[in-house]
């Protein structure tokens, strides 16, 4: 701002009034260390009226100790621009009849790549991704026991507690198992002959394939204090 050649550029004078409004807010926010002021960023659109900006994904330094020491690791976790946006006042008003000024802010973000570079932290990191919420498969350990399956997993759902399990008729326990691991369900309920002559629900842990027997009227509770 106190340069003569750009004072006297009244485009020039507005973006660095707005660069300045910008830090004073980033500061009073404290998150001026997650933020650098880049003069060479440019976006491709010609819509832009003001600040632009892209979000930056950063390697942290225990992610690069653990992608050295881990042997599988065979590229490194890819940085770089995630998101990307800015401010756009007259991009509304093109489509409005009466040519209304609106101010706008806006970003997209770059979910695929998102994607990826969690994948890869994933692989690097030997970290399981879950890809359902579900807590707990109810599995049979023999044949002819799905309709004992449906009312175990109905008293879940009543609960609150997002249950399911094969939809095939006799599915075989090893399958059920390994569709958990796949799958990163935590928890399954196996019931079976000798489980219902004793009165319990055999309760698998997937991550440490621990098995405890719990008594089916504390099903729920114990899983709720599981899923805590």
């Amino acid at each position: 701002l106190q340069d003569p050649r750009l004072s006297q550029n009244k485009l020039a004078l507005e973006g660095l009034e707005d660069i300045k409004m910008l830090f004073q807010y980033l500061t009073l926010f404290g998150v001026t260390d997650n933020v650098s002021f880049d003069l060479s960023l440019a976006r491709g659109l010609d819509y832009y009226t003001g600040v632009i900006y892209e979000a930056v994904l950063l390697q942290n330094q225990g992610e690069v100790q653990l992608q050295q020491q881990n042997d599988h690791a065979e590229e490194s976790v890819s940085v770089g621009s995630v998101a990307g946006g800015g401010r756009y006042d007259e991009l509304v008003g093109m489509f409005d009849a009466k040519g209304r000024k609106v101010p706008c802010v806006g970003l997209s973000i770059g979910t695929e790549r998102i994607f990826a570079v969690m994948e890869q932290k994933a692989k690097i990191s030997e970290e399981k991704i879950r890809t359902t919420e579900t807590q707990i498969l109810v599995a049979a350990a023999q044949k002819n026991f799905l309709e004992e399956r449906m009312k175990i997993i109905s008293d879940l759902w009543n609960a609150g507690i997002k249950a399911e399990m094969l939809y095939k008729e006799n599915p075989k326990l090893l399958n059920q198992l390994h569709y958990c691991e796949e799958t990163g369900i935590p928890l399954v309920a196996i019931i079976g002959e000798q489980e219902m002559k004793d009165g319990v629900v055999k309760l698998r842990i997937v991550p440490t394939r621990e098995e405890i027997n719990v008594p089916q009227g504390n099903l729920i509770e114990e899983i709720k204090k599981r899923s805590s």
